[in-house]
């Protein structure tokens, strides 16, 4: 392993060592309380332009394989844990995590304190970070830093978003047989992919939609065109990376489809961008919301649901002017989701489809095939 420097933008140096790729490489550093499921996280495009911290000290204990891969790559910027374990163990297991990271040219940082790094983030939130294997002098570490763009100011999902259009073939994944199981479907929707997780196309099909996923520079006119006809009977728009207010584009692509009464579903960076399109502003949160363990509780039956987080970015509480809050988050009661009052349209902050974590949400999934248009 070689050496590797780490340089946060509060000035703080650290040193550790390094696996997968190797290189310099800015981002902003999060932690993530998950305690499985780190292919997952490292092949969710949501984390492109981030550093992830683990909190779960060990990592890469059960290796990785073609089946757990959440998108066609890994997008994050690098990730941190306490102990790589180098020789994985599991009868599933095709490569390990450091063959993973190599193939995509992503940062492995370990034999760090990931609990100091995690208390440091909680306290001062998050922050821009630089990590290199060929850098290691501070000033010119900082000099670097300095220079990158911000996260905020990069549009990702020019880079996570599929070029071409095509139908998701495949559902739920069947533990028992070791497989995804073949959809059976009865309407079509279209997927806006901003940076789309696997296992959000899995459960859409599983409640019995068929998928078509399309760039996120489709136009609004077509989609409109589309719905008019009866081709599709609603749209979904995916979770992804970065900061939704610089997505201007797509922000206006939303406010069309609003207006033309499209039946709407939005996850995550979907949610904030239906705020913004009403006229709502999002905020950045402190250190954000990103594992495997968030209360959040059902606001129509007072039901509370166990959920799978992972944002910085979340919905102003005046949004209630325009829309009824159903999800809250229990640990600091922001909004988790919402119903909009002049238009079917739906969201959660949340991730019902988990991968990692419960599945205790996925009944929203059926609830947006409910309001497609026959």
């Amino acid at each position: 392993m070689k050496k590797v420097s780490l340089y946060f933008e509060n000035g703080l140096l650290l040193e550790a060592k390094s696996f997968g790729a190797e290189g310099t490489s800015v981002g902003e550093v999060v932690f993530n309380t998950s305690l499985t499921g780190y292919q997952e996280i490292v092949t969710d495009p949501s984390y492109a332009g981030q550093f992830v911290t683990f909190t779960t000290p060990e990592i890469g204990n059960v290796g990785c394989n073609a089946q757990d891969m959440e998108s066609m790559g890994a997008y994050c910027k690098g990730i941190i844990v306490r102990s790589y374990q180098k020789r994985p163990s599991n009868f599933r297991c095709e490569e390990s995590l450091d063959e993973l990271l190599k193939r995509y040219s992503v940062l492995g940082i370990t034999n760090i304190d990931t609990r100091f790094i995690t208390k440091m983030l909680r306290s001062e939130g998050s922050m821009m970070m630089i990590a290199s294997t060929e850098i290691h002098e501070a000033d010119e570490l900082k000099k670097v830093l300095e220079s990158s763009p911000r996260i905020e100011e990069v549009n990702y999902i020019e880079q996570v978003s599929t070029k071409e259009p095509y139908i998701h073939k495949e559902a739920r994944y069947n533990a028992e047989k070791f497989e995804y199981e073949k959809p059976n479907t009865s309407k079509k929707i279209i997927a806006l992919d901003f940076g789309i997780k696997r296992n959000i196309l899995n459960e859409l099909t599983h409640a019995g939609m068929e998928v078509e996923v399309v760039p996120n520079s489709m136009k609004a006119s077509v989609i409109i065109e589309k719905f008019n006809a009866k081709e599709i009977g609603g749209v979904f728009l995916s979770n992804g990376p970065g900061d939704p207010l610089i997505l201007k584009e797509e922000q206006e692509k939303i406010k069309k489809l609003i207006e033309a009464k499209v039946p709407l579903f939005g996850i995550c960076l979907g949610h904030q961008l239906l705020s913004i399109a009403h006229g709502y502003d999002t905020y950045k949160l402190k250190f954000g919301h990103h594992g495997g363990n968030h209360p959040v509780m059902n606001q129509a039956n007072s039901v509370v649901e166990i959920t799978a987080q992972n944002h910085n970015y979340n919905v102003p509480d005046n949004i209630v002017e325009v829309a009824t809050v159903t999800h809250k988050n229990l640990f600091d009661n922001t909004i988790e989701g919402l119903k909009y009052n002049d238009s079917p349209t739906m969201s959660v902050q949340h991730h019902p489809e988990a991968s990692p974590g419960p599945h205790e949400s996925a009944y929203i999934f059926a609830e947006f095939k409910g309001m497609l248009s026959s």
